[in-house]
């Protein structure tokens, strides 16, 4: 006779993580009612979902599934700014960059403040050449340009032509589909189906969802042959989630994530004895501006190098602004009026320079950004000290000049010859909630670990942002997308082969 433990009702209102009830169904096989059943079952279509579903294809898996919740595929992976992060592509040789996988490795430890995962890193990083190939077999262009992105020691992050992660998702869907790979939207994932000794039988899943309508569509039960991999990301869009982990993250730091980003999986996984890791560890992007309503990273991700960060209370600089992440959203969240009320900085880039980007005229249309003629319309308009920002772009067009920033140790080579001169072009500064490092532990084969025994929780898989302990206290620009293929890949490689 099936025995059902109690579902926990999950969503924006979840409470703090030790209110958990078991999220799955406990039975033998053969008591268990299956609508459907699949070879592989993959839950999430972003990345990490869609680069398992190619790899299972390409290795001869002849019935996968891929479920969505939402309406549309690619979840929170279509808002991404389309970079990912590789080391010693021809790309990069192309362009007289000099890279490899051990620096990549070695930069991340470095953000990840002793808390990253280096094996996990290491094998996410080796297969960067694998991956960037897999992308464009898809059919994915890249630019003929790397970006820049902060805390790195050499530039590596490439970028689709379409600036965002759709540039990835629409070529990988097509190629995931030329394999029979069986597609769902609406299919939201509602737990873990599991047999007595804890290996995943399957999962359950409620057909036909709309999001808002909890009990929306109608429950079904789905057979796993292979295996589940969970690839359902993280949980920036549930702010009394993040909240209890973080008590600054509340209403007053919005978020890039699209609204799916409840953390559905990972709280099934942890009620089922999955290992929790570093789940306080929550990264805001400093890119991000209070004038949009998303994301909003390319003109800032752009500009960052070659343009400065003031403080409207100061006139001045206050940070390095290709920093890490977390240095520069830690420092930009301080900006603050004499009330205490949030006073975002001020990001103010030459405009020969900055329209050589797409995304300038956008932000320009939109009132994301706006272009003054001098330094004392910028002081004007945000009613900041005119002499100090005087003097800092003065100061600051010596150190182009130079070649070197005594001020704050910003790697000035993206900068050579780029004089910070009028017209300008500014954007204001605010971080919001854009990555959960933590999540539930995997190991280098993508097998999720079970917090009472420390070993692999049989035919359970996760990929992506909803796996943890990987990037440590701080995740580097442009890694998340490398991360998520490569485990996605690596979850495919271990059901095929189990």
């Amino acid at each position: 006779m099936q025995t059902r433990r109690s579902f926990l009702k999950f969503g924006a209102g979840a409470a703090a993580i030790g209110a958990f009830a078991p999220l799955a169904v406990n039975a033998q096989s053969s008591d268990i009612k299956w609508d459907e059943t699949h070879e592989v079952v993959i839950v999430g279509s972003g990345f990490a979902g869609l680069a398992a579903a190619v790899e299972a294809g390409k290795l001869g898996a002849k019935d996968i599934v891929v479920f969505e919740k939402l309406g549309v595929y690619g979840g929170n992976s279509t808002l991404n700014a389309g970079q990912a992060c590789f080391a010693d592509t021809d790309l990069q040789r192309k362009l007289g960059i000099k890279d490899s996988a051990e620096l990549m490795v070695k930069d991340q430890l470095a953000s990840g403040r002793g808390y990253a995962n280096e094996a996990l890193l290491r094998h996410s990083a080796k297969l960067g050449p694998y991956i960037y190939q897999l992308t464009k077999d898809c059919g994915c262009v890249y630019r003929d340009h790397i970006i820049n992105t902060g805390g790195t020691s050499a530039t590596r992050s490439h970028q689709v032509v379409e600036r965002s992660g759709a540039g990835f998702i629409r070529p990988m869907l097509k190629t995931a589909r030329s394999y029979g790979v069986k597609t769902k939207i609406r299919h939201k994932f509602e737990g873990l189906i599991t047999a007595a000794d804890g290996s995943v039988l399957g999962i359950k899943v409620r057909k036909g969802y709309h999001t808002d309508h909890e009990n929306s569509g109608k429950l079904i039960n789905v057979k796993a042959e292979k295996g589940v991999l969970i690839a359902t990301g993280g949980f920036a869009a549930n702010v009394a989630f993040r909240q209890a982990l973080d008590p600054t993250l509340g209403d007053e730091v919005g978020h890039t994530n699209a609204r799916g980003a409840t953390g559905d999986g990972l709280i099934a996984m942890l009620a089922e004895g999955a290992m929790p890791i570093h789940l306080s560890f929550i990264q805001s992007g400093p890119w991000a501006s209070p004038d949009e309503g998303g994301y909003g990273a390319g003109f800032s991700l752009y500009n960052f190098p070659h343009s400065i960060a003031i403080d409207r209370n100061t006139g001045e600089r206050f940070m390095n602004e290709t920093a890490d992440r977390k240095h520069r959203a830690d420092l930009e969240i301080q900006r603050r009026d004499k009330d205490g009320k949030p006073n975002p900085a001020l990001l103010i880039a030459p405009k020969h320079e900055a329209q050589k980007d797409p995304s300038m005229e956008n932000v320009l249309r939109y009132n994301v950004a706006w272009e003054f003629d001098s330094v004392e319309a910028i002081a004007k308009h945000f009613e900041l000290p005119l002499q100090p920002l005087k003097k800092q772009i003065d100061d600051w067009n010596k150190y182009v000049k130079a070649g070197d920033d005594p001020q704050f140790g910003k790697r000035m080579n993206m900068s050579t010859g780029i004089y910070l001169t009028a017209p300008f072009i500014v954007q204001r500064l605010w971080p919001k909630v854009h990555y959960c490092q933590g999540g539930i532990q995997i190991n280098t084969k993508a097998e999720v670990i079970a917090a009472k025994n420390g070993k692999p929780i049989p035919n359970l898989y996760a990929a992506g942002e909803v796996s943890g302990g990987v990037h440590g206290v701080s995740r580097l620009g442009g890694c998340s997308t490398p991360d998520c293929l490569a485990f996605g890949v690596t979850a495919a490689r271990s059901m095929m082969k189990a």
